[in-house]
């Protein structure tokens, strides 16, 4: 399995990035993949799951009406798009997947495989 991030990138405060998680090795069905994101200093954090099986979502309540994750069956990637950002949202930020189903999504030890990351800096 393996997970490339990219997107990331420096934004003003109130701006929009969307990024994007190419995902092989995994077959549909069996994996769902995950948002994280890592602060300096901090834990790391989940933000968002996709279902490969069904396309459910689920969200952190933070970013809920904020970020909007999507699947590309055809192109098997993960998007992570993120709006309104703010200087807290300067982190690192994964992609991941785990052995589906999950028992809540949001917790990194859920994950078996996780990409390299990618860096989002968010001026204020």
């Amino acid at each position: 399995v393996q997970l490339v991030e990219s997107g990331g990138g420096l934004v003003a405060a109130g701006g929009s990035l969307s990024l994007s998680c190419a995902v092989s090795g995994v077959s549909f069905g069996t994996h769902d993949i995950g948002w994280f994101h890592q602060a300096p200093g901090k834990e790391r954090e989940g933000i968002a799951t996709w279902s490969y099986a069904d396309g459910n979502k689920f969200y952190a309540n933070a970013v809920k009406g904020l970020f909007t994750i999507s699947g590309d069956y055809a192109k098997n990637t993960v998007t992570l798009r993120m709006d309104n950002l703010m200087a807290d949202d300067t982190a690192v930020y994964y992609c991941a997947a785990g052995v589906a189903p999950l028992a809540h999504g949001l917790r990194s030890r859920e994950y078996q495989f996780w990409g390299q990351g990618t860096q989002v800096t968010v001026s204020s």
